[in-house]
């Protein structure tokens, strides 16, 4: 792997679809110094506390047919809108400048769907990407994973 370019005043962030950690460089490109700026969480509740309607059935227009619908996916459902707020979270901070320049590291799932959320402002602030599911971790170890 790559040793990661981390200036100071970078951000990086570290997430997947329950959970980010919005660190940043106090240090320098030469010896990075990563602190937690903000940490993001939603509940995970049960399936049953988010929905609890069978899924429902569509009768056809000629005939006595039915069609069921499919469940819907609470968990993703909740993973996505996480995500979303988590990019406009970041659309704030770099239109605002808070932050000039990003580090996003997440799971492929996670990475996919935020993706879709970042706005122009995000893409061109986006330094690198790193597929890896680090947000467990604590930042010393993380800070050890970037800059291998």
């Amino acid at each position: 792997m790559t040793k990661i370019k981390i200036g100071t005043g970078d951000w990086i962030v570290v997430c997947d679809g329950r959970k980010a950690l919005i660190l940043e460089n106090i240090g320098d490109r030469m010896f990075p110094n990563l602190h937690t700026k903000e940490v993001h969480q939603h509940p995970d509740q049960s399936t049953s506390a988010q929905g609890s309607s069978p899924p429902g059935s569509v009768h056809q227009s000629m005939g006595g047919a039915r069609s069921s619908i499919e469940q819907t996916d609470w968990h993703d459902e909740a993973e996505r809108t996480f995500l979303k707020t988590l990019a406009e979270r970041l659309n704030l901070a770099v239109t605002t400048g808070e932050t000039t320049s990003l580090t996003m590291v997440a799971s492929p799932r996670a990475l996919g769907m935020i993706r879709a959320d970042y706005s122009a402002a995000v893409k061109k602030a986006i330094h690198s990407e790193l597929h890896k599911d680090l947000v467990k971790m604590p930042v010393h170890e993380i800070e050890k994973q970037l800059l291998a």
